[in-house]
């Protein structure tokens, strides 16, 4: 059937309309849907989620629909409403504009445009007068049963029900002692219209889909209301059947008497015996009433020529007994049609009250089985004890985990809450089955008041070990951050009392001792701190005691434990003493040491000052060079000599420095001076004062430094005879070297020690090399004087020295005779010859 647009073309309803059509289709839907024992109250509301929508099509098409989806998304109610547009199209049902979208989203207009939809196909397209269908035929019968009344004009479905007499014309021709029709009157509207609802709802079982109020207070009330009103009274009606007057067969006049069928509304368990009934029920109709409607035919006949032929005849009119006139079988007549109608509904009813009970306890089936298979296996996993064993971390996964499954049980409550209202549905249907149904339901509520408890101990049980083991996880959290810095500052008190010190003065070591009392001192407070972290961990212990708590592993933050601590703290202890004994040994000998310093710095503090005085003395002699040059050389003699006799004051500041360095003394605050810088200014001292020049000084050093194999700053006689082979001198192993060596071992070791120092080794090379090196010394001077020349002028002595000491040099140099020679050359090769002698040279 071609669906009606009018609604879809226009834009927006009327709102007068739109509140007629709300009222109207929801009482429509209502009168349906409280067969299956729900109804709605906002038509677009209640038919979003597609659920009411789907009961709705079964109610009124006796058929079942696809399995709805009971979720709440979107998705859901989307595919619910398409199953029943699905359902409406396969109808051959065109739907224009009309989508599941627009009533998921309460679309006021599509939705009353669906329902609009719905009423065509399954409450109007069916009627069917004098080959006129849908709204024409309901027109025409409206016309039809409204023809013996004057005032009433039927000609379309909204002005000419305002005066609301069509409606009680209706009720008034087929249930004439409903309405006293002759008291209406056409100018009260409002009277007739009501009296036409109230009859309808009170006695036809036909809601009241209309306001008065509305329809007299609307210049057009809304077609399609009204019309859906009418198809009501159509469908209230229509159940008579039209009985034909076409039969001639003579009746005889037993036909007052004739019986029926008896017509008893005693319902059966089951479809099959209803529809059996049913079966015979239209047996009835086509088999045995049939000839009974030709005998009340043939019967009228009769009596009508009867009573004809008795007028012509001149005779009385028959008068039959009271009960047995043509009106009286007429009147009962009337009443067996009644009968047969409410019977026929009886069965209809019946036979939908039985589908209804198979398809509740097909979905009390579906259901109970759907939550059996969902609560199998639940009851074991609930009894499970598998957080005895679990790690805080593992509580807090099984609590998310029975948090999800509460969460998935509570969901669950709707379909128990379903599948007992179900049950409670087919007993009050007496549903033939009930007894299991209601042994089957009662064991479902009976487990999930199990699961119910059975949840809440769980939940009781892992909050309760959550925490205990959060107050455990506490307690080691703060063992933990506890332990770590007394572990740390053990290990570094083990460390420093095991450290092997190295100090140097007497104040460092007293230092250090003021620090090791203060460190004593902060022990008990120390062994406080240690008391109270063992604390923690017994009080770790009391709970897991107390509580049967099953650790599954150690302190998750560490791991350190008691007896680590314990043993650690017992090292501590025991060092403590044994560091108090070694400051006390390094205290004497710092003691020791200062005293040494002290020896060393009072000879140095005099040996020091000596030598620089007397380099500064020879110094001056070569700087101011007053007098001869015998006069200079007799000068450092002296000086030579001095020296040599204060080298026993310098032997035993050696002696001093030796003590020190086996004492391991690196510094002395007590004088400026080190044996280091005695010995170099010594050297130099020495050097100066017999004319050593500075590379025999590194020469001689280098020889020593050598053949000093222990690195002790001495020689033995060995190591001495070596260095001297190696210096050039002849001591060979025969009589005359061993003779020369002793006789130098008695220069250079004089106390026959058996060690000979660097200075008696400075002292004994100056003197072998003192002569040689001045004449080299002094030829070097004229060398560069006389610009690498082999002779020198006068002028260049007088220019370059001072006038005495270029005089005394002019004075006994000879003229050079050389194949270069130039007027007033002079050989100061002859100056060196005079001086020194030939050997020298």
């Amino acid at each position: 059937m071609q669906q009606e647009d009018d609604w879809d073309r226009d834009l927006l309803l009327d709102p007068a309309w739109e509140k007629q059509q709300r009222k109207t289709f929801t009482a429509w839907c209502n009168s349906h849907l409280r067969k299956a024992g729900t109804q709605i109250e906002n038509i677009e509301e209640d038919f979003r989620d597609g659920l009411k929508l789907m009961l709705l099509l079964e109610v009124i098409s006796g058929e079942r629909l696809a399995k709805p989806e009971r979720g709440k998304m979107r998705v859901h109610k989307i595919s619910n409403v398409n199953k029943a547009l699905d359902f409406i199209a396969s109808k051959g049902v065109k739907l224009v504009s009309i989508g599941a979208e627009e009533i998921v989203d309460g679309n006021a207009k599509m939705t009353l445009g669906m329902i609009w939809t719905i009423i065509l196909r399954f409450a109007i397209q069916d009627i069917s007068v004098e080959e006129t269908s849908a709204k024409e035929g309901l027109l025409l019968w409206c016309q039809r049963k409204t023809a013996p009344y004057k005032n009433v004009n039927i000609q379309n479905f909204h002005i000419s029900w305002k005066d609301g007499l069509g409606f009680c014309a209706l009720i008034h021709r087929h249930r004439p002692e409903l309405i006293d029709y002759g008291k209406l009157r056409k100018d009260d509207p409002m009277t007739n219209l009501n009296t036409a609802f109230d009859v309808a709802e009170k006695y036809l079982d036909i809601p009241k889909m209309l306001d008065a109020e509305d329809i007299v207070g609307t210049a057009r009330p809304d077609e399609k209301a009204i019309m859906t009103y009418v198809s009501s009274f159509y469908h209230a009606f229509s159940g008579a059947q039209k009985v034909s007057s076409t039969q001639t067969t003579p009746l005889p006049i037993s036909f007052f008497f004739f019986f029926l069928p008896p017509l008893r509304e005693t319902p059966e368990k089951t479809m099959a015996a209803m529809q059996q009934k049913l079966e015979d029920f239209r047996d009835y109709r086509r088999l045995h009433k049939p000839p009974k409607v030709q005998e009340k035919c043939q019967l009228e006949i009769n009596f009508n020529t009867l009573q004809t032929k008795l007028r012509l005849s001149n005779r009385p009119a028959f008068m039959p007994s009271e009960g047995r006139m043509v009106s009286d079988i007429c009147n009962a007549w009337g009443r067996l049609e009644g009968a047969e109608k409410g019977y026929e509904e009886w069965l209809l009813n019946e036979i939908r009250r039985l589908e209804r009970l198979d398809h509740l306890a097909e979905k009390f089936r579906q259901k109970a089985a759907i939550h059996e298979a969902w609560t199998e296996g639940k009851e074991d996993m609930l009894q499970q004890k598998d957080y005895e064993t679990a790690s805080l971390s593992e509580i807090k996964a099984l609590l998310k985990k029975h948090e999800a499954f509460e969460s998935d049980l509570a969901a669950h409550q709707d379909r128990v809450e379903q599948i007992a209202a179900i049950a409670q549905e087919l007993n009050e249907l007496d549903y033939y089955d009930s007894p299991s149904v209601n042994a089957r339901c009662q064991r479902i509520c009976d487990e999930w008041d199990a699961l119910g408890g059975l949840t809440q101990k769980r939940s009781e049980a892992l909050q309760r070990t959550e925490k205990l083991l959060e107050t455990i996880d506490q307690l080691y959290l703060e063992f933990a951050k506890r332990a770590a810095p007394f572990n740390n500052w053990m290990e570094g008190a083990m460390e420093d009392l095991q450290d092997t010190f190295i100090v140097h003065t007497i104040e460092e070591i007293q230092g250090l001792s003021t620090a090791h009392e203060q460190f004593k001192a902060t022990l008990p407070e120390a062994d406080k701190e240690r008391q109270a972290i063992l604390g923690i961990h017994n009080e770790i212990a009391k709970i897991v005691q107390t509580y049967h708590v099953n650790m599954a592993g150690t302190n998750p933050y560490t791991t350190i434990n008691p007896q680590e601590i314990n043993a650690k703290w017992d090292k501590v202890r025991q060092l403590v003493p044994q560091r108090d004994q070694a400051l006390i040994e390094e205290h004497a000998r710092q003691q020791n040491n200062e005293r040494l310093r002290k020896q060393f710095a009072s000879q140095a503090n005099v040996i020091g000052p000596w030598i620089q005085t007397k380099m500064e003395e020879i110094g001056r002699i070569s700087i101011e060079m007053h007098g001869t040059l015998e006069d200079q050389l007799t000068h450092l003699r002296q000086y030579e000599k001095s020296i040599v006799n204060y080298k026993p004051k310098i032997d035993q500041l050696e002696g001093d420095h030796q003590l020190i360095q086996e004492a391991l003394i690196f510094d002395n605050k007590h004088t400026n001076y080190t044996m280091e810088h005695i010995r170099v200014e010594n050297q130099i001292l020495t050097r100066d004062a017999k004319g050593i020049s500075q590379d025999q000084m590194n020469e001689f050093r280098a020889s020593f430094n050598h053949f000093d194999r222990d690195h002790s700053g001495t020689l033995g006689a060995e190591e001495f005879k070596a260095c001297l082979i190696s210096l050039g001198f002849d001591i060979a192993n025969d009589a005359q070297g061993e003779a020369e060596f002793a006789r130098i071992m008695s220069i250079v070791d004089p106390n026959r020690l058996g060690v000979i120092t660097f200075q008696a080794f400075i002292d004994f090379m100056s003197r072998e090399t003192a002569d040689t090196d001045t004449a080299d010394q002094v030829m070097a001077s004229f060398k560069v004087l006389a610009g690498d020349k082999n002779y020198i002028l006068a002028d260049e002595l007088r220019r370059e020295l001072p006038p005495d000491q270029a005089e005394y040099c002019i004075a006994r140099m000879a003229p050079y005779t050389g194949p270069d020679a130039v007027p007033g050359a002079l050989d100061y090769m002859s100056f060196s010859t005079a001086l020194y002698g030939e050997s020298d040279l």
